[in-house]
This record gives structure tokens, C-alpha cells and sequence, in this order.
């Protein structure tokens, strides 16, 4: 191989690598931010879950105007 394709070659896989090393760290971003927002949620679920055991039963009657 001559030298000029070889250092194409070479610049190439550095923008590859830098490439990937900029995807990895996006998708370690966005997992973090998913175990975020999912602990939130379970937190927002069981806040939920406590409000509705301390409100009284639904009437089983059917309203007025039926």
C-alpha cells in the first residue's frame, strides 16, 4: 500500500472511532435518562396507588338520570 492510502485509510477509522465514541455516549445518556424517567414513574404510580386507597368506594348505584 502506498503511504497516502494508507493515512486515508487511518484518518478514516479515527472518524469512525470518533464516530461510535460520540453514538456510545449518547446511548449511556439516554439510558440514564430512561432509569430516570422509569423511577419517576413507579414513584408517580405508587403516589397514585396511596391517593386512590384513601378515597371511598364508587357508589355501585347507577346516577339519576338513567
Amino acid at each position: 500500500m502506498t503511504d497516502t492510502r494508507l493515512d486515508a485509510l487511518e484518518i478514516h477509522i479515527a472518524q469512525q472511532q470518533r464516530v461510535i465514541d460520540d453514538l456510545s455516549e449518547a446511548l449511556a445518556l439516554q439510558q440514564r435518562d430512561i432509569e430516570r424517567l422509569k423511577a419517576s414513574l413507579h414513584r408517580s404510580d405508587s403516589r397514585i396507588a396511596e391517593l386512590e386507597a384513601g378515597l371511598p368506594a364508587a357508589a355501585s348505584e347507577k346516577p339519576p338520570h338513567y
